[in-house]
């Protein structure tokens, strides 16, 4: 059963953070099972596992939905972001090996190399998938695994990885600038090059997002969210 279980989570939550079945989505357990060619009783522990890691909202006498995303999330997401990632980053600057290092630069030599294929149709997620591997790598580098496990469950979310398909040119030219500095920062071993350096690319992409999305008023300080 806990196999079953598995390969029921794995299935749904993939095809949530890939867009399969976007926000909002009914969740019915019937198709999920066809799905996952699985019983009906994995896939209610799967959403039950997926429900609470905020990718699945319960919604009383209807079943589950896909869950939505409105401006506070947005807010409170690339908030958490910005400080764990900068700090991360720090980290990183100071723990980071020769060999990751290296894996670094080629990973953003395959995203630059993506984003001067303006014509590609796939270059996006070529670079989403390079991103992804690229802001991992930096918090592995952090020798942190509370912090891995913190900020995985939040850079793997589909408001997050969806936030390229958003990015204009210069948007992505920004962000690939952001990339190289970060190896910059973390050649010298200066962490709070690093940390500042993050922090600008985790708020640039914010905006990206709030803008997109008609969302354009910035993030509340944190004393505002917490009364002060």
């Amino acid at each position: 059963m806990a196999r079953a279980s598995g390969k029921a989570y794995r299935v749904i939550r993939d095809s949530i953070v890939t867009g399969s079945f976007p926000p909002g989505s009914h969740l019915k357990e019937e198709l999920l099972a066809a799905l996952g060619k699985v019983s009906r009783t994995p896939i209610r522990e799967a959403l039950r596992r997926l429900c609470a890691e905020g990718l699945v909202d319960f919604q009383p006498n209807r079943g589950a939905y896909v869950t939505t995303w409105e401006q506070r999330d947005i807010e409170e997401i690339f908030y958490l972001r910005m400080h764990l990632e900068g700090y991360g980053a720090q980290l990183a600057a100071r723990r980071i090996t020769a060999r990751q290092l290296a894996t670094l630069r080629s990973l953003q030599d395959r995203m630059d190399a993506a984003t001067a294929r303006r014509s590609t149709p796939e270059r996006l997620n070529i670079i989403a998938t390079a991103n992804n591997q690229f802001h991992k790598l930096i918090v592995e580098a952090s020798g942190n695994r509370r912090l891995l496990t913190l900020i995985s469950s939040i850079i793997e979310m589909p408001l997050v990885l969806g936030t390229f398909g958003r990015y204009g040119d210069q948007d992505l030219l920004r962000s690939m600038s952001h990339h190289r500095e970060m190896i910059a920062a973390f050649e010298v071993r200066d962490g709070e090059w690093a940390r500042s350096v993050m922090q600008c690319h985790v708020l640039a992409a914010r905006h990206v997002l709030a803008r997109s999305s008609r969302l354009a008023a910035p993030p509340r300080a944190a004393s505002d969210r917490n009364g002060g």
